[in-house]
């Protein structure tokens, strides 16, 4: 993925346009990665992947449920917190 700093993305805006439409563009500022550029449609894929994949995990737990595999909340939140540390 291409990474330019932020000065050069406000100088050359238009050229950042042109290249987001090929592919990505990571912004940098400071020497720390704090933005991406990305085209509208890449933008839209990218949320229609995330969308299929929550939609997979709410099928994948009403499944479960149906098969009586459920938890209380304090034992869900406790299995959680665990699974955090």
């Amino acid at each position: 993925m291409k990474v330019i700093p932020a000065a050069e993305a406000k100088t050359n805006f238009g050229a950042l346009l042109d290249s987001a439409q090929r592919g990505p563009v990571t912004i940098s500022k400071k020497g720390r990665l704090v933005a991406v550029m990305m085209s509208v449609q890449e933008y839209e894929e990218h949320e229609a992947l995330k969308l299929e994949h929550l939609r997979k995990e709410i099928r994948k737990g009403l499944k479960q449920l149906d098969k009586g595999k459920s938890a209380d909340g304090q034992g869900f939140m406790k299995s959680l917190i665990k699974e955090l540390d």
